[in-house]
């Protein structure tokens, strides 16, 4: 599978483009929350600090103030994610990665001091498991890819459209390559 394309976020989103984008000079790291939802994700130790660095690799890298904003990732299996997969887009079967961003119009940002809300990841531990296995890639890359992936879906950013999908690519490659991981798409990019 390739998340890219197929990986899914429901929520209203803005389209952002790479010309969009600057980095931005100062700690940029909202507050994650890494819930560990399945017992699956025993066969994978660190993911809660995998995911951490992953989201602040890419918060560091975007144009978007979320700083004082707080998401929450939870780490589930193919059960769970086939469900919430099920009941917000009506697909009956699992996937990797599955972003739900905060309303943008519902004012997400708290009342007095309560932080913004950006939103809400999933991942599904056998789906992200197979897919690295099948691409030879180590796990911890590809989980990753995947909670940088359902990061930039709650900040506006999404793959409707090529170039849409092209520029999103790029800056996962971007992010992923900041903290030492290699471009996702090479391969793809080689055998296209």
């Amino acid at each position: 599978m390739d998340i890219g394309r197929a990986a899914d976020s429901k929520g209203d989103s803005a389209r952002k483009t790479a010309s969009s984008r600057k980095k931005m000079p100062h700690s940029t790291v909202p507050m994650t929350e890494v819930l560990i939802a399945a017992d699956t994700w025993q066969n994978a130790p660190g993911a809660e600090a995998i995911v951490q660095r992953a989201i602040a690799a890419a918060a560091g890298t975007v144009d978007a103030d979320v700083a004082e904003a707080e998401l929450a990732v939870m780490l589930t299996d193919d059960a769970g994610i086939r469900t919430l997969n099920r009941d917000f887009r009506g697909i009956d079967k699992p996937t990797n990665v599955l972003s739900f961003p905060a309303s943008r119009n519902n004012g997400s940002r708290g009342n007095g001091d309560a932080p913004a809300m950006l939103g809400d990841i999933a991942i599904a531990y056998e789906t992200a498991r197979n897919e690295a296995d099948a691409d030879h890639k180590p796990f911890d890359h590809h989980l990753s890819h995947l909670a940088v992936h359902g990061f930039l879906h709650l900040i506006g950013y999404d793959h409707e459209k090529d170039d849409d999908a092209d520029a999103m690519e790029a800056l996962e490659a971007e992010i992923l390559a900041q903290i030492g991981i290699p471009d996702p798409y090479a391969e793809r990019e080689r055998t296209d």
